[in-house]
């Protein structure tokens, strides 16, 4: 088996692979469907309004981000995984419901939207962590690459899907559709071989473990480092669900089809960029940095586009460059993570990428509804170049960076002379062991 689709060669991974392809696709299928249904139905084409909606899913990020950290770090991932999924199916299949039977109201998408978003944040961290459980640790970055191209995969199959299924038989199917969906993914975690997990190293109940993550991230500039660069660019570039629909319905003209199609020519480059993160051997933070800057110059490129077709032409290398930013710093820091500190760091990891959005979203909306849906699109482009110059200008002055140029491969050298090499292991636990000393000080 060639080396991108590595992780495949295990049973549960195959499984987990599986499983979550489906129930991503319906994911996908509600995203297009959520919005649609706020901005056609709902609403009078309010940004605002939808952005509100967007806000609302992410903000649990932001609220239970932490503790849904030291949950993951605690207990099993795949008994929280079959809640998550569970619970998510049963909200999809309740929203169908209610909008099937004509009685769907604003707040109504508000407070589902909400509680989904309760269900992520404790999803997510346990989502991430769980791939340690399913393939050896070699083979992490393999697999969260290729996490990444499941996810993207449905995203080319989701919103044409959702699109089409808008426009046939109704909004309230696609939310009966999802809610079914995740049902792949508990029968995939349901009949694992527990025998072949990996074992993960898990941390024990006490005092002061939220301030533990807390002190160990602040120790790591470089995770640090990331965390700003993605909260930033996921805030202000990443609403796509929403900058989409504007873009398709004001500035375009065109209906539930077309917006659907969009999302999916979008993960084409999302796509792309996920297979080939996938062949990496080993994630590196420039390759962050310049994935940021590289989203924020295709994204204004993207706005630009004066007709719908070339809009899509250029969507490509917005979705590749969004993978390959995600992808990089999801791998870096999840393998640059101590083990019993992982679910910890992710989940303050999740809470900064996706938690941004709410923070994000109701500006992006208001820029959309009273400036124009392009500089929607374009505020994001502006904020994702000048945040990539300024992390890569403050490590060329602080990590003393040095580039070398070379007349043969590889052309380009960076080094750190400064920095200290964050994948010694040995050198993480030192650093993991004495922030939890230094927090059971009083």
């Amino acid at each position: 088996m060639s080396r991108t689709f590595a992780s495949l060669g295990y049973f549960n991974y195959r499984l987990w692979f599986a499983g979550a392809l489906v129930s991503n696709v319906g994911t996908w299928m509600q995203r297009v469907a959520q919005d649609w249904l706020v901005l056609t139905v709902l609403s009078a084409d309010s940004g605002i309004a939808v952005g509100t909606v967007t806000a609302l899913q992410f903000l649990p990020f932001l609220l239970l981000g932490p503790f849904a950290g030291v949950l993951v770090d605690r207990v099993d991932q795949r008994k929280i995984l079959i809640a998550t999924q569970v619970a998510a199916g049963s909200l999809g299949l309740a929203l169908g419901a209610i909008v099937l039977t004509g009685h769907a109201e604003l707040w109504h998408v508000y407070l589902f939207a909400f509680g989904l978003g309760v269900v992520s944040a404790v999803d997510v961290p346990a989502r991430q962590t769980f791939v340690a459980a399913l393939v050896p640790a070699e083979g992490l970055p393999n697999a969260v690459g290729l996490n990444s191209a499941s996810f993207n995969a449905a995203r080319l199959i989701g919103p044409a899907v959702a699109g089409l299924t808008v426009a046939w038989i109704g909004i309230g199917w696609v939310f009966v559709v999802n809610g079914l969906t995740f049902a792949a993914t508990v029968v995939a975690l349901l009949v694992m071989r527990r025998a072949e997990l990996v074992d993960v190293e898990r941390a024990p109940r006490e005092k002061g473990q939220v301030r533990q993550g807390l002190r160990y991230v602040r120790r790591r500039p470089d995770i640090m480092m990331v965390m700003i660069v993605v909260s930033v660019v996921a805030a202000l570039g990443l609403n796509f669900q929403m900058t989409s629909a504007l873009m398709a319905r004001i500035e375009f003209g065109r209906g539930p089809e077309d917006y659907g199609i969009m999302g999916s020519v979008l993960a084409i480059g999302s796509l792309g960029g996920a297979l080939l993160a996938a062949r990496r051997e080993r994630p590196r933070l420039r390759l962050v940095l310049g994935a940021a800057g590289l989203f924020g110059l295709s994204s204004a490129i993207m706005a630009s586009m004066p007709t719908y077709g070339l809009y899509m032409l250029a969507s490509v290398a917005v979705g590749f460059s969004q993978l390959t930013m995600l992808t990089s710093a999801n791998a870096y820091v999840q393998t640059t993570t101590v083990p019993f500190m992982r679910g910890r760091v992710m989940a303050l990891y999740s809470m900064l990428l996706m938690g941004s959005t709410p923070i994000g979203a109701p500006i992006i909306g208001w820029v959309g509804e009273h400036v124009g849906p392009r500089w929607s699109v374009g505020v994001g482009a502006i904020a994702s170049i000048v945040v990539a110059v300024a992390a890569a200008t403050w490590a060329v002055r602080y990590w003393n960076l040095e580039v070398t140029y070379h007349r043969h491969r590889p052309l380009l050298e960076f080094t750190y002379p400064n920095r200290v090499n964050a994948r010694d292991d040995a050198v993480l636990r030192l650093r993991a062991q004495q922030i939890e000393d230094s927090s059971a000080q009083p």
